[in-house]
């Protein structure tokens, strides 16, 4: 588990067009796990362009609005927004993807 004043010193070290930074309620487990419906979790997410003024944690955290519930839908749309589309995932025993053996596999035996 970072502490996430830790991570969010993302923004000093990338130079990437943006970065969107979120924070959840909950601790590092439980923030995480909390599925959407889920009681007393709540979020906070911004994306912060390049070229914008840099907010300190702290600062950060006063300005970002906190929203209730989970972050997945968030996520969701975030992966959406910045997704190429749906692709179908490669046939199993493809000429690609051959397959090393048959299930379950020899790990699977293996003391």
């Amino acid at each position: 588990m970072a502490p996430w004043r830790s991570a969010y010193k993302i923004h000093l070290l990338t130079d990437a067009d943006e970065v969107t930074f979120l924070l959840t309620s909950g601790g590092h487990n439980a923030g995480i796990i909390s599925e959407p419906g889920h009681p007393h979790r709540s979020y906070r997410q911004r994306t912060q362009r390049q070229g914008e003024r840099y907010l300190d944690p702290d600062t950060w955290l006063q300005k970002t609005p906190e929203q209730q519930g989970s972050w997945w839908p968030a996520w969701r749309e975030w992966l959406a927004a910045h997704s190429s589309g749906k692709v179908a995932p490669p046939g199993l025993g493809s000429e690609r993807y051959a397959p090393l053996e048959d299930a379950p596999g020899s790990y699977v035996r293996q003391p």
